[in-house]
């Protein structure tokens, strides 16, 4: 915790809001918003869209590591230390998406509504079982997601295409770091202290990994939208994200495991090589799926080359 405060960087959502581009909404004698308002592709409005979601549902999990980790001491400083600064990553991302009119902002507060009354938690990553055991739980499956939201916030800045929403994305994506650092370094210490109890949690989290964004409506055609247009994909997930961390813990280099647990370790390298087959069936499909796009963009070209024809010639015989 002393080590968190030390090196966090303080930072403003407001300085990173381009406030000359607003103007006001019917309501205030303004514009309604219409879609050729957005200067962002469809890929960035519907990563900025599902990112934002995934941290509106900030409630629920502060609920949850509170009742995780409990209120006492350090832990409890860290779950409101944390809910603090995750908070204003929702407010810098609407007020981005807002002021420069990239989304709907009706349909943005609609989305919000339904997301916070859905809330979250860990137990639905298995359909209702117990998920959250005990604390090693709710630590190992930050470590991932807190990494995977670090990532998935620096891509979407990236593919925005626009210096002010990557600016406002990095220093999220900073925050995030920091968060899994503080995760991740906890989850060695307790591997160090416990590492069968440890495994027998990181096995259940790896087995049933879901983002925290899976409760947004229509999230499975949103993360192919989102893979696709090479955000975050299967690839990046396992490369990125489950690699690093189980390199730094060094799993499969250990010896302190034993029994059920050892047997664990031994289904995760299975779960690897499931991964990397997942992988590649991606990027055929994503080939594919690129491809059919380019089929029908030239479709389109084509018609319209052709509706352009018609018109000279009715031109000419005028």
């Amino acid at each position: 915790m002393n080590r968190h405060l030390s090196v966090h960087k303080a930072w403003n959502p407001h300085d990173y809001i381009p406030w000359s581009d607003g103007k006001n909404f019917y309501a205030l004698g303004g514009q309604d918003w219409e879609p050729g308002q957005s200067q962002l592709s469809d890929v960035a409005q519907v990563a900025m869209v599902q990112n934002l979601m995934t941290e509106d549902n900030l409630p629920s999990y502060h609920r949850e590591i509170a009742m995780s980790f409990g209120m006492d001491g350090p832990w409890g400083q860290w779950v409101n230390r944390w809910t603090a600064e995750e908070n204003r990553h929702g407010i810098a991302l609407r007020d981005y998406l807002v002021v420069t009119r990239a989304v709907d902002p009706i349909e943005l507060e609609k989305l919000r509504i339904e997301v916070v009354n859905r809330g979250f938690s860990p137990g639905q990553n298995q359909q209702g079982d117990l998920f959250a055991e005990n604390v090693f739980d709710s630590i190992l499956y930050v470590t991932f997601q807190e990494l995977a939201t670090r990532v998935s916030h620096r891509n979407t800045g990236k593919a925005c295409n626009e210096p002010i929403a990557d600016q406002l994305l990095a220093k999220i994506s900073q925050d995030e770091n920091l968060h899994m650092i503080f995760y991740r370094d906890v989850s060695e210490a307790g591997l160090q202290i416990a590492p069968n109890k440890a495994m027998h949690a990181l096995h259940r989290v790896l087995r049933n990994f879901k983002m925290p964004g899976f409760t947004v409506p229509e999230f499975r055609r949103k993360a192919v939208v989102i893979a696709v247009g090479g955000v975050y994909d299967p690839r990046i997930h396992l490369d990125e994200v489950v690699m690093p961390v189980l390199k730094r813990w060094r799993i499969f280099e250990r010896d302190d495991f034993t029994g059920q647990a050892a047997r664990e370790r031994d289904d995760l390298a299975l779960l690897i090589k499931e991964l990397e087959i997942a992988c590649d069936k991606f990027e055929i499909s994503k080939q594919r799926q690129l491809e059919r796009e380019a089929r029908r963009g030239d479709l389109r070209i084509t018609a319209l080359q052709l509706h352009t024809t018609k018109d000279k010639l009715t031109l000419s015989r005028r």
